[in-house]
């Protein structure tokens, strides 16, 4: 099936400081899906020419422009990028977090709101450090949330 655009879904990946590129290139080739795995250092390519590793410059946001340019209705965003996840959001994509939480149009404006906050905690001293490591409870979360967008994709 195919989306408004009468082309097949592919997904679009904000790679830089992705843990889940292996899994999301094992979804991707057994749903035979195109995959833009877009960075500004680039990664070692798969083997599978459905997998494109796409490099971008350095520029602040050049990677998600790149995305968001490309993006339609019906295409899956794997994202840590808030800011990103919402243009996509915009643009008719599915978004996905590395942790297999999903953006939504009604979970956005908060996921905004409580990073605008974050920073001005962090500014201001009051928190420090990042957040939590990543689990192999997050990689099985991710996992299952990104075969039920591919499932969804693929019935539009």
């Amino acid at each position: 099936m195919t989306n408004e655009t009468s082309r097949p879904s592919e997904i679009f990946v904000d790679a830089d400081a992705c843990p889940v590129k292996a899994e999301i290139n094992r979804v991707a080739e057994r749903h035979g899906m195109v995959t833009h795995v877009v960075s500004n250092s680039g990664f070692r390519p798969s083997g599978n020419p459905l997998i494109r590793n796409v490099v971008v410059s350095d520029k602040f946001d050049a990677a998600d422009d790149w995305i968001v340019e490309r993006v339609q209705p019906g295409d899956i965003v794997i994202t840590a990028d808030i800011q990103l996840a919402d243009r996509c959001i915009k643009a008719g994509a599915q978004v996905l977090g590395m942790t297999g939480k999903p953006f939504t149009e009604n979970s956005i404006g908060t996921a905004l709101a409580m990073r605008e906050l974050s920073s001005q905690l962090r500014d201001m001293g009051e928190i420090k450090g990042g957040g939590p490591g990543f689990s192999a409870a997050d990689r099985s979360r991710f996992l299952n949330a990104l075969e039920a967008m591919v499932q969804k994709a693929k019935r539009s």
